[in-house]
């Protein structure tokens, strides 16, 4: 008898989330909250991710020589996804194996790229007209480089093609 083999992610979707109706006076743009560090948190366009989807850390195959970042690669849809620890990229500790994380799966330029996190908080409408630039002393140095800029509330808001086109990143993402 064949048995079935075991999903190395569990996919969840925005929809279960019953989100209120957007009232009609919108400038506003929904932002996914999740935290980074021990006490700070971020937020990424809603738009610019693909999906979010459960982590198995036991079964992601590593890739050798990648920067301590770089958790190594699965399978998401037929496709090879790169996780991408977020927090350790920024400047935080790696994460830890007592949480199941998820991965914030985006794609730009037609590379899909999952930044693993603890966990997502929220879904949340800010105007980014609102949004002031990234400026060196108001963040960490090595959360700087991946900064879009900061709410009025002092939320930050990251960049995804920062990420993405980091040159770390790209270095190792072209390996043959």
């Amino acid at each position: 008898m064949q048995t079935e083999p075991k999903s190395v992610l569990a996919v969840t979707s925005f929809e279960p989330l019953q989100l209120n109706p957007l009232l009609p006076e919108t400038n506003l743009s929904k932002l996914l909250r999740f935290p980074l560090g021990f006490a700070d948190s971020g937020l990424l366009p809603l738009e610019q991710i693909a999906e979010i989807i459960t982590v198995n850390l036991a079964s992601i195959l590593p890739v050798p020589e990648m920067p301590s970042c770089i958790l190594g690669i699965c399978n998401w849809r037929g496709e090879m996804l790169w996780l991408l620890d977020l927090n350790h990229l920024v400047g935080y500790p790696l994460l830890t194996r007592g949480v199941t994380p998820v991965a914030i799966v985006v794609k730009v330029n037609e590379q899909a790229i999952g930044l693993v996190v603890p966990q997502v908080d929220d879904i949340e409408l800010h105007d980014l007209q609102q949004l002031q630039k990234a400026a060196a002393g108001l963040f960490p140095p090595k959360l700087l480089p991946f900064v879009l800029g900061a709410l009025p509330n002092g939320s930050t808001v990251l960049d995804i093609t920062a990420i993405t086109q980091y040159p770390l990143w790209q270095i190792h993402s072209t390996k043959n």
